[in-house]
């Protein structure tokens, strides 16, 4: 098939939606179909240009075409300015898939959200060139921007937003999404629940091990402690992350336990400035992802604050490969959300916005090594059983292959949840 992709976020972006974007182009090629994608500058999750990746370019892979558009990249990406971000994408994106739609006539088109104010431009195409449409929802981006204040609580402008959402998602013929909490969040928006799909992001759980050794981060950066409180990914409003910081602070007088955030961002200065007076919390760039397993092994517990207005709007990307590490993990997820039941008998969930349950969870895995030891292990199975690349991919292309161009037939794939 000819398969027109959208989607702001692609590789070489480590972290973030871009490396599953990446990765659903190269499953579909390998199956012999013939992907377009068209895509951003590579960004996230410093929000800045990267070296060698301005204007307009085009990448052939194998039988994908790989077009990157320019748009706005702001260093502090406030809601207005994201707005700018996205809408730019859409703008310099429209002339790219129009010719595409007109001159190469594709059979599907797929959106990845984000960005969702990109995805009426799919539906446009899909329906200029007769194709299937299949909008992948990565995470609820307007609720996400709400909960973190980056758009303001009103209920005229929450009623607006909400309702351009539903037209969006009721559009297309196909919308997936990467939890069973997140499925049930689509069909609360009225996606009649025939067309709605589980596929969900995958681990690298090949390269993802528990090491028997210890990491040579420990090394690299000489940490002498014997316990670290691990935390790598994003530094978004989403995390919380300052709630990391007084947890440390809560546990300063612990001197067998240091605290690692290893990431870049436009937030890293604040958080630096947070944790200024504590000795026990170190800051390091993001690593590349050959080296993930390494890092990832360097934890005794991996954390994962979100703050409660942001449960079940996404599923964190970088859980996967936390579990695949065998290393328990701590999740400030009240019980019942999505992130609580998928770490449920591997980690420990707290309350979001609790600095002392956190602590006390750090302390409990720290002091027990036994339960730290029986959590990583079901951690790491959990991993195998849930995240598997290929399993999950074979299954996604499976779908898409077999989606056609009526809405009233259900996908091949419901959900890979178990």
């Amino acid at each position: 098939m000819k398969i027109l992709l959208l989607g702001l976020n692609y590789a070489p972006e480590l972290i973030g939606t871009g490396p599953y974007t990446a990765g659903l182009v190269e499953a579909l090629t390998e199956r012999g179909h013939e992907v377009c994608a068209v895509v951003g500058q590579p960004y996230y999750p410093e929000w800045r240009p990267r070296p060698g990746h301005r204007g307009w370019t085009r990448e052939e892979c194998g039988r994908a075409r790989v077009y990157r558009v320019p748009h706005i990249i702001p260093s502090r990406p406030s809601g207005a300015m994201r707005l700018l971000h996205q809408f730019s994408f859409a703008l310099f994106a429209a002339p790219v898939l129009l010719g595409e739609a007109l001159f190469r006539r594709p059979d599907r088109v797929i959106a990845i959200a984000p960005s969702l104010l990109a995805a009426p431009l799919a539906l446009l195409v899909a329906g200029v060139s007769g194709a299937s449409s299949w909008l992948h929802v990565q995470d609820f981006e307007f609720e996400a921007a709400r909960a973190t204040g980056l758009i303001p609580k009103n209920r005229g402008i929450a009623n607006l937003v909400g309702t351009a959402e539903r037209l969006i998602l009721r559009g297309f013929d196909r919308v997936s999404t990467i939890s069973p909490a997140m499925c049930r969040r689509l069909a609360e928006k009225g996606v009649a629940p025939e067309r709605i799909a589980e596929h969900r992001n995958w681990g690298d759980i090949e390269e993802v091990k528990p090491l028997a050794r210890a990491s040579r981060f420990r090394r690299d950066w000489n940490i002498t402690t014997p316990h670290v409180a691990l935390y790598s990914g994003a530094l978004g409003r989403k995390q919380g992350l300052d709630l990391v910081i007084e947890a440390a602070r809560r546990l300063a007088h612990r001197d067998d336990l240091t605290f690692v955030i290893c990431s870049n961002g436009p937030y890293r200065a604040d958080l630096e400035a947070l944790a200024r007076d504590l000795d026990n919390i170190r800051f390091f760039d993001l690593q590349p992802r050959e080296h993930l397993g390494e890092l990832l092994a360097l934890a005794t517990v991996h954390l994962l604050p979100q703050i409660a207005d942001a449960a079940d709007l996404v599923l964190p990307s970088k859980l996967s490969n936390i579990l695949a590490s065998g290393r328990p993990v701590i999740a400030t997820a009240a019980k019942g959300t999505g992130i609580s039941d998928e770490i449920e008998g591997c980690g420990l969930a707290v309350e979001p916005g609790d600095a002392g349950a956190l602590g006390a969870a750090i302390e409990r895995l720290c002091d027990d090594p036994a339960l730290a030891k029986n959590l990583g292990e079901a951690a790491r199975h959990r991993a195998e059983r849930r995240w598997h690349r290929e399993t999950i991919l074979a299954h996604f292309v499976s779908a898409i292959e077999a989606a056609g161009n009526s809405r009233d037939r259900p996908p091949a794939v419901e959900s890979l949840h178990q």
